[in-house]
Parts: C-alpha cells; sequence; structure tokens
C-alpha cells in the first residue's frame, strides 16, 4: 500500500468526507531536506468535510495532523492542507 493510499485510507475512516483529494508532490521537491529518493514524502491534501464545522483553520489542521501523526512521523515530511466545510466547497 501506498503512503497515499494510507493517508486516503485513514482521512476517510476519520472524517467521512464529501470530497478528497491527495497530491504527491514529492517529484517537486527532490534534493530538499525531508525528500526521500523513492517519493511519497510530500503531500497536497484537500479535505472536505462536515467534521470542520464549527472549526477554526488551526483546529481542523491539528485534527488531520492528529489522524496522520504515525505517517508524519515516519514518512512524510510535508504536508500542505486545505480543509474545508462542505458549505465552503461552493
Amino acid at each position: 500500500m501506498t503512503v497515499a493510499d494510507t493517508i486516503h485510507r485513514k482521512l476517510t475512516a476519520a472524517l467521512s468526507p464529501s470530497r478528497l483529494e491527495i497530491i504527491d508532490d514529492s517529484g517537486r521537491h527532490q534534493g530538499h531536506a525531508g525528500a526521500h529518493p523513492e517519493g511519497e514524502s510530500h503531500f497536497s491534501v484537500t479535505v472536505v468535510a462536515a467534521a470542520f464545522d464549527g472549526l477554526a483553520r488551526v483546529a481542523r489542521h491539528r485534527l488531520v495532523y492528529s489522524v496522520l501523526a504515525e505517517e508524519l512521523e515516519a514518512r512524510v515530511h510535508a504536508l500542505r492542507l486545505k480543509t474545508l466545510t462542505p458549505s465552503e466547497d461552493a
């Protein structure tokens, strides 16, 4: 299973998003600190979920970080997040 697959599985289970996009940006970071030669170290993730209702942006990001704590500790160097509620995703 790829890191992207794991991110997808965990975020889907935890947040039941109405939209989830995961883009592996690792190729754009080759040679940078934290980049792995085999990729899957830098991601852009868009999550649209009702679970974010009433939460500030920092709280939304912390929620995603808590779901992906294991991946952030072991494999993922950078995670660019866009977190929206369904009403914000118009």
